[in-house]
């Protein structure tokens, strides 16, 4: 069993404008001591669908399943939830200098947390587990450092302090939202690499929110593509990386700057996300694939098995053998296209194409 099973979690918000469709019947699995990668364009329901498992979507309509270590966590009161947010599941936002409190220091904070979940722990030893961990996560001068307030600290300091506050009660998973999209590709690095050791030094579980599969290519062991608040693909890291099988994540993987000195123009996915209020019929990627078809402008696909083992699934309706980025997987994609597009899905591609990005893509 796996230490948190989602099944068909779905989450909706009613507003002014109609329902915002946000987290739309994913699931997905996570086994201690492994790290999945959650990726997507914003808007794609990536941090909704991690917040609901902690109870931080008030005013959300949520239904499905969030098993964690044997307990739904879906529907728990506010008293259970406390139980379980920051002991047992830790969270590391995007942004430390707003999650951490700018008028107290940073190792009182650190201090408090642990104090919050555990009244017998003394003042004084919660004060020193937050140096220890300050120590851990590498900050210099730990002693002197936990009595600084968060504006004295750098950005890449702040969320090494977040890391801190987050492993101060030893939890069972770790959800990283977006931690390192603030901070530069130095100190980016230097975080990743923290987060891979310290989880490999205790074995916790890591959801990893990013939209840069380059973070992905770090420290995940398995990705889940979001895109519209539904699962696009879920394989595992070799997998996406080497045999995509859905349109949106090759478009991902092409959209990636290359660091060679004759580096080509980009490869862009067209157009913008949908709005989650008024969705595409049919398949949501469509308005913007270059592999529509007529089926795709009706019939919404669902996770399918691509591979023998079914851990690799994709939501499209390119045959399994288009898998992949090879030669003979292309030729296959446009011989599926060739039989199954017609005039609907023709006027959409011919858009698609005309579009100013489209220059120098898969479309061109």
């Amino acid at each position: 069993m796996s230490l948190l099973e989602v099944r068909d979690l779905r989450v909706s918000f009613p507003t002014a404008d109609g329902v915002v469709q946000a987290v739309r019947g994913v699931s997905f699995d996570v086994d201690a001591g492994r790290t999945i990668g959650i990726v997507g364009e914003s808007g794609s329901g990536k941090t909704v669908l991690t917040q609901t498992l902690l109870g931080l979507t008030p005013g959300g309509e949520v239904s499905g399943q969030a098993v964690f270590d044997g307990t739904d966590l879906i529907g728990l009161s506010d008293e259970q939830m406390r139980r379980v947010r920051g002991a047992q599941i830790a969270v590391i936002f995007q942004d430390p200098l707003t999650s951490l409190h700018p008028l107290y220091k940073v190792g009182w904070q650190i201090a408090e947390m642990i104090r919050a979940h555990d009244k017998s722990v003394p003042k004084k030893a919660a004060a020193e587990r937050a140096v220890e961990l300050l120590a851990r996560v590498g900050i210099p001068q730990p002693r002197q450092r936990a009595r600084d307030y968060p504006h004295q600290f750098s950005g890449g300091m702040r969320q090494r302090a977040m890391i801190a506050m987050a492993l101060s009660l030893s939890p069972k998973m770790i959800i990283a939202d977006e931690p390192t999209t603030a901070l530069d590709a130095t100190v980016q690095a230097q975080i990743l690499d923290l987060l891979l050791r310290l989880q490999q030094d205790s074995g916790t579980a890591l959801i990893m929110i990013t939209h840069d599969l380059g973070v992905v290519a770090d420290i995940a062991d398995d990705v889940l593509v979001m895109y519209a608040g539904r699962a696009a693909e879920v394989a595992s890291k070799r997998d996406i990386f080497y045999r995509p099988h859905h349109p949106y994540t090759k478009g991902l993987l092409e959209s990636i700057p290359n660091s060679s000195a004759n580096a080509g123009r980009l490869r862009p996915i067209t157009g913008q996300p949908p709005s989650l209020i008024n969705l595409p019929s049919g398949c949501a990627f469509h308005p913007r694939c270059a592999y529509v078809m007529d089926k795709c402008l009706t019939d919404e696909p669902v996770l399918t098995p691509v591979a023998e083992d079914g851990f690799h699934r994709s939501a499209c309706w390119l045959p399994v053998t288009a898998a992949g980025l090879s030669a003979e997987a292309e030729a296959e994609r446009r011989r599926t296209v060739g039989e199954g597009r017609h005039e609907a899905a023709a006027k959409i591609a011919e858009a698609i194409a005309e579009s100013p990005e489209a220059e120098g893509s898969v479309i061109a």
